[in-house]
């Protein structure tokens, strides 16, 4: 072979190969048999003229001959994707598949619908969205932007702020007409709480005054959820009371089936930011839909723009 059998497929197939570590993945991702990953490997490494790859039982690993031509690999098949991108502009709209991965209940009650309303306007694209609230490996999964709550340790990722997401302690009327209004952030300890059991440091609160002053209290109850829609089913069933995002329960509060609590103490609001892979940024698709959901999301109940 020659270097004109190094072609956009067998790159493709060795960029995710070296991202995801994992031949039977990138098999099942891009529908093809493990014999055809395995074969467009072994070309490419022959037209380049060294091993790229280095292969064990569990993993496969760039060697350091791999490690450059991947970030090579990169930026072509970037370029070649703008160039398809301006090309297609030239005569009308965008096109093509964005994947997205969000907060999971986030997604569920509000992002689903932007994505509906961003697709209407460019119904040429399709979009991947993948609910989850573990911190995947954006890269690693194919994932161009991902909607994420909370602090951020990945510093690799292009990042814009979508602002705070505003918290307030709630409960049923029905529980607090068996248990009484709690009149301070103290007496909390005598009521049933429900906690996130996948976010650090639920088993206390911490409020903030009118005079700027934080307190901390314990907060405990018997039941422990790990996922923002059952924590608001507990609640409307009046099994306790709980901290919850605005956007999580607003409607619940204008029908009546939720009522704001010790709302003359405020609780921490929690940043709320959109990550780019920065060599999925410069994609007309991607770039709109980043557009439109920095503009769309703020108009969301609880997301404060002036904090972001």
């Amino acid at each position: 072979m020659d270097k004109s059998d190094v072609t956009l497929e067998r790159m493709r197939t060795f960029v995710r190969v070296a991202e995801r570590g994992s031949l039977s993945a990138v098999a099942r991702e891009l529908g093809i048999g493990q014999s055809t990953v395995t074969r467009h490997l072994r070309e490419l490494e022959e037209a380049v003229g060294v091993p790229l790859l280095s292969r064990t039982t569990r993993r496969v690993t760039m060697t350091d001959e791999g490690a450059r031509y991947y970030a090579d690999s990169v930026q072509i098949l970037r370029l070649v994707e703008q160039a398809g991108d301006e090309a297609r502009g030239a005569r009308g709209a965008a096109s093509g598949t964005i994947r997205v991965s969000c907060t999971s209940a986030f997604g569920v009650l509000h992002v689903s619908r932007l994505i509906f309303a961003f697709q209407d306007e460019h119904p040429d694209i399709g979009v991947d969205l993948s609910l989850t609230d573990e911190r995947v490996d954006l890269v690693r999964e194919g994932i161009d932007i991902a909607l994420r709550l909370g602090p951020l340790t990945d510093s690799s990722m292009k990042l814009r702020s979508l602002g705070q997401s505003r918290r307030l302690l709630v409960a049923a009327p029905d529980y607090l007409s068996a248990r009484g209004f709690p009149r301070s952030p103290g007496e909390l300890s005598a009521y049933e709480g429900i906690r996130m059991s996948n976010v650090a440091g639920s088993d206390s609160l911490v409020f903030e005054g009118a005079d700027g002053q934080h307190l901390s209290v314990p907060f405990g109850g018997r039941l422990r959820v790990d996922h923002g829609l059952a924590a608001r089913e507990a609640l409307v069933a009046g099994r306790g009371i709980a901290p919850a995002h605005r956007w999580l329960v607003d409607d619940l509060i204008e029908a009546g089936r939720l009522v704001p609590l010790l709302e003359a103490f405020s609780l921490p609001s929690v940043p709320l930011n959109l990550l780019i892979v920065p060599e999925r940024a410069g994609i007309a698709r991607v770039r709109l839909l980043v557009d439109f959901l920095v503009g769309a999301v703020g108009s969301l109940p609880g997301i404060d723009r002036s904090r972001g």
